[in-house]
C-alpha cells in the first residue's frame, strides 16, 4: 500500500515480476537499473514487471544466531518506482489524509504472521527463528516474535504456534500418488504377520465378491512369516477357486496368482520367462508357483479390467488426502504414464489439489517419446506442478530376488537377480533427453543396476558435451541406490548423480538382506553417511506404497537406523545414519535442490514459497522413539492451510 499526498495507491505486478522480485529482494540486489510501465487507473498504478526495478537492501541484517530478516517491500517498491511515479502523482486528486509516520511507512501489512515457534529455517545464515511472516504465498519476514508483529495490519491473520515446531514443508521425494490411494481402496495387505493372517483377510474379501471377480490388493511381504517364504496358488486355491486373484507384494514387484488367474493368462510350465522378469515354478513338479516377478506380473495384470477414470480420480485424491495429513507439502511421483498426467492436471485445473506435484513420465515407451517431443512443464498451476523427468524401471527388487546384483544371492546361488531395460534402448533416450532439458531418474537397488546405469549415465554425458545440452549440469538421479559395490560410491558424486534414498526401506531390509547378500555386501548397502562424505546430497523419500509413507518413520530411520521397535542387526553398520540436521535437510533442502527448486522450496527465508510443516514435538532435540510419536499438526502451501488437527488456527 502507498500513500502520497493523502491519495492511496495499489501497486501490483504479474505473478513473474512477483517472484523475481522476492528473489532480488532475498539476494539483496540494488544495483538494477529501471525499466517499468505504469498505468493509472482508479487510484491503482499497476506494475508490469520488476525485473529491472531498483531493489533497495534488506534491513535489519543481525550477525547473532538468532539474527532477523526483513524485507521492507514498502521501500523497495517505493525505490523503484518513485521517479516514474511523480509525475503521474502531482495532478492527482486525492482525499485529504495525514502522510504516515517514518515507522508506519517501514512496516507492510501481510496476511499471515506464524509466533511463538521453534522454527528450524534449514538456512545457515540464520538457523532458528520464533515467527514468520507471509504475503501473496511466499514468506517475507524471519525473526522474532516482537519484529513479526510489526507486519501486522487489519486484515492480518495471526497463529499462536505455542511452541510447537516448524520446517520447511517436508518433499517426498519419491512415491506412487495413484498406488497411495489404490491402497486404500483395494484389498490391503499390510501387517500381515502371518501366510494364516494373510488368507484369512483374502478369505474375506472372497466372501463379498461375486463369484468370477477379480480380487486385487497390496501390501503383503513375507519377511516375518514363519517360515519367510512366499505364498503358493495352492495357498490361494484353498480359499479362492471360483475367482481369479492377484495380490501385490509391498514393494510391488512381486505377485501372487491362484490357479484361476494363471489360466486366464495361460501360464503353466511351459511358459517362458519373459525380458526383465520370471515365472517362479516348482523344482520337482516344473509347475508355475503362482509367483510372478518383476515383469512376468504383466503376463496377468494385463487381463485385469482396468479401472475406470473415475476409479483413477478417486485413487489419486485419496493418495493426496493421506500425504498432505501426515505433512508433506510436495511429493515427488515416481512415474506415471499419459492417463495419470491428465487426471493429475485435471484435478489441479479444478482446484481440488493443494499439494505441490513433481512428475515422472515413465520411459522408456510412447509416453516418454512424446514427452521428450513436447518438452517439460515448469512451474504450473501456480507452482503446483512441474513436470521434466523421465522415470526408467532397470531392476528389481532386494526381497523379490529381482534386483540385479554382480555375485549370486547368498541365499539363492542359482540366481543374480536382473535387469529390466535393454541397455540399447536407454542410450538414445538418455541423450535426447540431454539436449531437451530433460532429467533422468532410473530404478536401481543392486550393485549390478547401479554400476550399470552409473556407465549409462557417463557415457551419455560424455556423448553430449556441455554446449550441445540444454541444461549443463542435469541433475540426474538414481532411485533407491540401495546395494553399492564401494568401487562405485565415490562415482555418484564425481558424475554429479543424485542418490535417491528411502530410509524406511534400510530398517524394513535389516531383517532379509543379511540372507539375501552376505554379510560383506552390507558394507555398500544403504550407505547414507557414505555418499555424503563421497560429496553427495542425498533426496529422502517413502517410496509408499511399499513403505508406510510417513515422514516421521523415514526421519527416525535415517538418524537412528534401527527398526520402529529399536532392532539393529550384526553387521548393520551404525556409522551409516546420519545426523538430525542431515535428515532435515534430506527432507526439504535436498529434495529442493534435485529437483531444480532451490531457489523457491526447501528452507524458510525471505522470497521462498510459504510452505511450512507444523509438528507435534521438536525433532531435532527430543530422544530417538521419541520420533515416531510425532505427527504432523498443519500443513500449509504457500501461506494457505490445506491440513490441521490443531487448535492453533
Amino acid at each position: 500500500m502507498l500513500r502520497s499526498d493523502g491519495a492511496r495507491f495499489d501497486i501490483r505486478c504479474s505473478s513473474e515480476g512477483r517472484s523475481r522480485f522476492y528473489e532480488c529482494a532475498r539476494r539483496g540486489q540494488n544495483k538494477i537499473r529501471p525499466s517499468i510501465s505504469c498505468r493509472l487507473k482508479n487510484n491503482a498504478v499497476t506494475v508490469s514487471d520488476t525485473e529491472k526495478c531498483i531493489i533497495g537492501k534488506i534491513d535489519n541484517v543481525k550477525t547473532s544466531p538468532n539474527r532477523q530478516v526483513k524485507a521492507h517491500p514498502f521501500r523497495i517498491y517505493f525505490r523503484s518506482i518513485l521517479p516514474f511515479l511523480l509525475f503521474f502523482l502531482r495532478n492527482v486528486n486525492a482525499a485529504q489524509e495525514p502522510v504516515p509516520s517514518e515507522a508506519n511507512q517501514s512496516r507492510m501489512d501481510v496476511d499471515l504472521i506464524l509466533v511463538n515457534g521453534t522454527v528450524y529455517t534449514v538456512n545457515e545464515k540464520q538457523p532458528h527463528a520464533d515467527a514468520i511472516a507471509v504475503t501473496d504465498q511466499r514468506i517475507v519476514f524471519v525473526g522474532s516474535n516482537e519484529d513479526a508483529r510489526k507486519f501486522r495490519g487489519d486484515k492480518t491473520r495471526i497463529i499462536d504456534l505455542s511452541g510447537k515446531t516448524v520446517v520447511p514443508g517436508f518433499t517426498d521425494s519419491h512415491c506412487h500418488i495413484f498406488g497411495i490411494g489404490e491402497r486404500e481402496m483395494r484389498l490391503n495387505l499390510e501387517g500381515t504377520n502371518s501366510l494364516e493372517g494373510f488368507l484369512a483377510k483374502v478369505k474375506a474379501r472372497v466372501a463379498q465378491t461375486e463369484r468370477g471377480k477379480w480380487i486385487t490388493g497390496r501390501g503383503w511381504i513375507e519377511t516375518f512369516w514363519k517360515p519367510p517364504q512366499f505364498p503358493t496358488r495352492e495357498d490361494l486355491d484353498k480359499i479362492a477357486l471360483d475367482n481369479p486373484v492377484f495380490l501385490t507384494r509391498a514393494d510391488g514387484h512381486a505377485a501372487i496368482a491362484n490357479s484361476a488367474a494363471l489360466k486366464i493368462a495361460k501360464i503353466d510350465k511351459g511358459t517362458p520367462n519373459p525380458f526383465g522378469g520370471e515365472i517362479l515354478k516348482d523344482k520337482t513338479t516344473g509347475q508355475p508357483s503362482g509367483m510372478l516377478l518383476d515383469n512376468a506380473q504383466d503376463l496377468v495384470a494385463k487381463n485385469i479390467p482396468k479401472p475406470t477414470d473415475a476409479e483413477r480420480e478417486q485413487a489419486f485424491l485419496l493418495g493426496v488426502h493421506r500425504e498432505i495429513g501426515l505433512g508433506w507439502c510436495e511429493i515427488q511421483n515416481a512415474g506415471s504414464h499419459a492417463e495419470d498426467i491428465k487426471i493429475i492436471r485435471k484435478c489441479l485445473d479444478d482446484g481440488k489439489v493443494k499439494l505441490r506435484f513433481i512428475n515422472a513420465v515413465y520411459g522408456p515407451g510412447e509416453d516418454a517419446q512424446r514427452f521428450l517431443r513436447e518438452g517439460p512443464t515448469i512451474d504450473a498451476f501456480d507452482h503446483r506442478f512441474t513436470q521434466r523427468t523421465i522415470k526408467v524401471i532397470f531392476d528389481g527388487a532386494l526381497g523379490s530376488r529381482g534386483a540385479a546384483l554382480l555375485k549370486p544371492y547368498s541365499d539363492a546361488p542359482e540366481s543374480s537377480g536382473f535387469l529390466t531395460e535393454k541397455e540399447s534402448d536407454l542410450k538414445p533416450i538418455f541423450e535426447e533427453a540431454l539436449r531437451r532439458g530433460i532429467q533422468v531418474e532410473t530404478h536401481a537397488i543392486g550393485d549390478r543396476a547401479n554400476h550399470v546405469i552409473l556407465d549409462l549415465y557417463e557415457q551419455a554425458f560424455k556423448a553430449v558435451p556441455h554446449d550441445q545440452r540444454k541444461i549443463r549440469e542435469p541433475r540426474w538421479r538414481v532411485e533407491h541406490a540401495q546395494i553399492v559395490d564401494p568401487a562405485d560410491l565415490p562415482r555418484f558424486a564425481k558424475l554429479g548423480v543424485i542418490p535417491s534414498m528411502q530410509p524406511s526401506h534400510a530398517i524394513s531390509d535389516l531383517f532379509l538382506a543379511p540372507a539375501r547378500l552376505g554379510m560383506d555386501r552390507l558394507a555398500g548397502a544403504y550407505a547414507w553417511q557414505s555418499f555424503l562424505k563421497s560429496g553427495c546430497i542425498i533426496a529422502g523419500g517413502s517410496d509408499a506404497p511399499v513403505e508406510r509413507g510417513e515422514p516421521m518413520i523415514e526421519f527416525y530411520a535415517a538418524v537412528a537406523r534401527k527398526s520402529v521397535k529399536g532392532f539393529s542387526g550384526d553387521g548393520w553398520h551404525p556409522e551409516q545414519a546420519v545426523s538430525r540436521e542431515q535428515a532435515l535437510k534430506m527432507f526439504t533442502t535436498w529434495p529442493a535442490y534435485a529437483a531444480f527448486e532451490e531457489k523457491d522450496k526447501g528452507s524458510i527465508e525471505v522470497g521462498k514459497l510459504a510452505d511450512f510443516t507444523v509438528l507435534s514435538q521438536d525433532i531435532m532435540k527430543i530422544p530417538e522413539p521419541e520420533i515416531l510419536k510425532t505427527h504432523a499438526v498443519m500443513t500449509m502451501v504457500g501461506g494457505e492451510i490445506i491440513f490441521s488437527n490443531s487448535h492453533l488456527n
